[in-house]
């Protein structure tokens, strides 16, 4: 009975990863308007979440949203939320289907933003926008220790690397650090881009070659600035990664935790089988409970 079980989920695995990648065959487009515009129209179909309300606002240029719980358990700790995308697609309102499920697990307001996409506007933009963010929020009263941050791919990385940078300024971290399936090495050191090339149903080389053409092109991509897994991490407030197993980012969140680990950080990594890259975003069991994980987590630093 027990093979029959895991034959059984293995087959409706494959399934579901055979959809995923036909979701993703239709919105990706040479032309980059309409991917993003298709990203957002998926983004909006994936919402159908009551127990959130959205608020837009703007700082200096940049659009912003805050995504708030209806009910809010925390009023003093919020989200910082970088989202995904290879630097060059992805928006606040693709986000929501992670951003929504992330207020409702942790009972706390979480502000998103949209950061300046390559090739349009390539490295720094991101970076730059990402602190204009954390700084808007530190004028707004909110300490350091009230903001947890957090980002999926693309937006892993912008998070490493804004805290990155907040470390070299001498400014005080985060209370905590949330990673989905972060893109940490933009030289693809990891075999994973080899070995998982065949079930990854998301990512494939040429998506993350195009990616780095347009984000980083004729820059070193092996400075911390652009891969943060080459970064010094000692300081680092408590981290916690998810990654999937049928991803070729899979070992960029391995790789991470092991320096992280070099550097004395509280690192969790939680691998979840069978699942690719980004799969909280889907709207199924196995991604909201992934996301109520995040919540434990955060709930867990925030009561220390």
């Amino acid at each position: 009975m027990a093979q029959e079980k895991i034959e059984k989920y293995e087959k409706r695995n494959r399934q579901l990863m055979k959809a995923i990648k036909a979701v993703h065959n239709i919105v990706e487009n040479n032309d980059l308007e309409k991917q993003r515009q298709s990203q957002n129209n998926i983004g909006n179909l994936l919402i159908a979440n009551k127990e959130v309300k959205y608020e837009s606002l703007h700082v200096s240029e940049i659009e912003c949203e805050w995504v708030r719980p209806v009910q809010r358990h925390q009023n003093k700790q919020i989200i910082l939320y970088c989202h995904g995308g290879g630097y060059f697609t992805g928006s606040l309102k693709y986000a929501r289907s992670i951003t929504s499920k992330m207020a409702v697990a942790t009972g706390m307001a979480v502000l998103s933003f949209d950061y300046g996409l390559a090739p349009e506007q390539p490295y720094p933009q991101a970076i730059e926008d990402a602190r204009k963010i954390w700084d808007y929020l530190l004028l707004r009263g909110y300490g350091s220790k009230n903001i947890i941050v957090a980002g999926d791919s693309a937006g892993g990385n912008l998070a490493l690397v804004l805290l990155l940078r907040l470390k070299a300024a001498g400014c005080f971290m985060p209370k905590a650090l949330v990673l989905i399936s972060p893109w940490a090495d933009l030289t693809l050191s990891g075999k994973s881009h080899e070995t998982k090339a065949e079930v990854d149903p998301v990512l494939d080389k040429k998506y993350m070659e195009s990616a780095i053409k347009f984000y980083a092109s004729g820059e070193d991509l092996s400075t911390p600035d652009i891969s943060p897994l080459f970064g010094e991490f000692e300081g680092f407030p408590p981290t916690y990664i998810q990654v999937g197993s049928n991803e070729i980012l899979f070992h960029d969140a391995i790789f991470l935790q092991k320096e992280m680990q070099k550097a004395n950080v509280a690192v969790k990594l939680e691998i979840f089988k069978g699942m690719w890259h980004v799969f909280q975003m889907s709207p199924f069991k196995k991604a909201i409970e992934a996301v109520d994980k995040i919540g434990d987590f955060i709930f867990d630093i925030c009561n220390l």
